[in-house]
């Protein structure tokens, strides 16, 4: 797919300001997802030092961070300190995004019923709304360098919930649908593709995709191997170029200003460490060896390892790892912790409760309606109780086994829980009835004793009693031939100090046919 960059303005800006249909106004009574009907807010007080999982950003002068914890986004100066919270409510708002004259930030959110990218002042006001799908979900927003344009992973599903991305344009304005520009390879493809950021000059695109062969996704593939890689798009020309991977993979691309450099996370000896690649030598680094385990082996929507961003002289990567935001510099000297506290509240719904018959407070409480319309009753009505069991199933039902005591024992092995009669048919024979200890263990373990040793298959135990008889038969050189063979059976024991070992292989049994057989 080969696209210029002017065309892409041209169609972005004037063909779809012009033809594309007017959005409705929105419903007033429409769902709120800060505010849902029927549901009863509270707030729940949290003062935190770290978070999980959380995208970084730096703005464009270098004096502030972005980041998201727990569904809401703060700004906080670069050395740390007490963040503000810009985005607040039900909604989960992440991965924020500075523009480029550092005045507004770009973000995923669901405030408008699913996962759309929205954009908001660097001071928590004037939030709108760029994109308005209902059914292939966006997020991870990238802004190009003149502030313009916004590209976004768009998530396509095939027949199973499993599905891919691509990486689409959109004006900065919200008018029309975007365009396409790193398109999946075919419908059925289910294999990641995604974590969309655009180069320091805005004349390439740098993502990754699961690079395994095959349409269908796959769990816990083996990440010693290439599961990621990173490729650059190419804006003028449509081209595709892979720019790192190998085994161990590599995700996350985080291209420096200057666009001499590129942070990614790659895997050595099973853990996820951040590297940097000279763009013009080729040489990689590791800089940072503690980050948290990415997601290379499972499915990552919203992206195989939290975003990361430079400063703006290209000198120092700040990013997540460990519950806390950190810097480090190119050549891996001058890393640190960003410290950060958070005191303030967050919005919560007490899930609802089952209804029981016997509590009367349940028909006061704020979700009973709501609960009763949607388990189909009226409100008031409370659900009948379960009919007994069939007494034909009840027969059905095997009691659990007992001791003489009549207590439960635990379960036996498989070949006694499903073949009992085996044992009984082993206590038949005239050995088994000689023995006194296979007697004994026999009753152990009928009664229920798991502790002892299970007694051998009965194949196993014929055949040993056909190695006796045979060597009775036979004694001599047929007894050891038959210990080479089964190594499973007890070895015979030498009389006489002066006799050899018939257990090895290489001295001869020297024994007179007069003599008794071994034992």
């Amino acid at each position: 797919m080969i696209r210029s960059f002017a065309a892409l303005s041209l169609l972005l800006v004037s063909t779809t300001s012009l033809a594309a249909p007017s959005r409705p106004a929105a419903d007033p009574a429409a769902w709120d997802v800060n505010a849902p009907p029927g549901a009863v807010l509270r707030q729940v007080q949290m003062n935190v030092s770290e978070g999980t999982w959380m995208n970084v950003d730096v703005s464009p002068d270098g004096r502030t961070i972005a980041f998201d914890l727990l569904g809401d986004i703060y700004t906080m100066p670069i050395a740390g300190g007490h963040p503000t919270r810009i985005t607040s409510g039900l909604a989960f708002d992440m991965q924020p995004r500075f523009s480029p004259d550092g005045r507004m930030l770009a973000f995923t959110s669901d405030r408008g019923g699913g996962d759309n990218i929205w954009v908001i002042n660097a001071d928590g006001s004037g939030a709108r709304q760029i994109t308005h799908e209902n059914f292939r979900m966006l997020n991870a927003p990238t802004w190009s360098r003149d502030g313009q344009y916004i590209a976004a992973r768009k998530h396509f599903t095939t027949t199973r919930s499993a599905g891919t991305g691509e990486i689409w344009l959109y004006h900065v304005s919200g008018v029309g649908d975007g365009v396409p520009l790193v398109e999946r390879p075919n419908p059925q493809f289910e294999k990641e593709l995604g974590e969309p950021t655009f180069s320091g000059d805005g004349r390439s695109i740098y993502f990754s995709r699961n690079t395994t062969p095959g349409n269908v996704f796959i769990y816990a593939q083996d990440s010693n191997r290439e599961v990621f890689a990173i490729e650059r798009y190419d804006m003028a020309t449509g081209e595709r170029t892979k720019v790192a991977g190998g085994p161990g993979g590599a995700v996350r691309p985080t291209p420096s200003p200057d666009g001499q450099w590129l942070a990614y996370v790659h895997r050595t000896g099973g853990h996820s460490r951040l590297f940097v690649k000279n763009l013009r030598s080729g040489e990689d680094r590791q800089v940072y060896a503690d980050l948290d385990q990415d997601l290379q082996e499972t499915w990552a929507i919203h992206g195989v390892y939290p975003d990361m961003a430079w400063t703006p002289d290209s000198n120092t990567i700040v990013f997540w790892a460990g519950g806390k935001i950190r810097r480090v510099n190119r050549d891996g000297t001058g890393a640190a912790e960003i410290p950060f506290q958070i005191n303030d509240t967050r919005v919560v719904i007490d899930p609802p409760h089952p209804m029981s018959e016997g509590r009367a407070a349940d028909r006061d409480h704020p979700h009973a309606a709501l609960l009763q319309r949607l388990a189909g009753r009226q409100p008031g009505r409370l659900r009948k109780p379960r009919p007994a069991l069939h007494p034909r199933r009840r027969r059905q039902r095997r009691a659990a086994p007992t001791d003489r005591a009549g207590r439960r024992l635990p379960a036996l092995p498989d070949l006694v829980a499903r073949r009992p009669h085996h044992r009984l048919r082993l206590m038949e024979r005239p050995e088994a009835r000689r023995n006194p200890h296979s007697r004994a263990r026999w009753e152990r373990h009928a009664h229920g004793d798991a502790a002892t040793r299970p007694l051998p298959p009965p194949a196993l135990l014929a055949r040993r009693r056909d190695h006796r008889l045979r060597s009775e038969r036979q004694p001599g050189p047929d007894l050891q031939s038959v210990v080479g063979r089964d190594r499973r059976l007890p070895r015979p024991r030498c009389r006489r100090p002066g006799d050899a070992d018939p257990r090895r292989r290489h001295q001869p049994a020297i024994r007179r046919r007069s003599e008794p057989r071994l034992r």
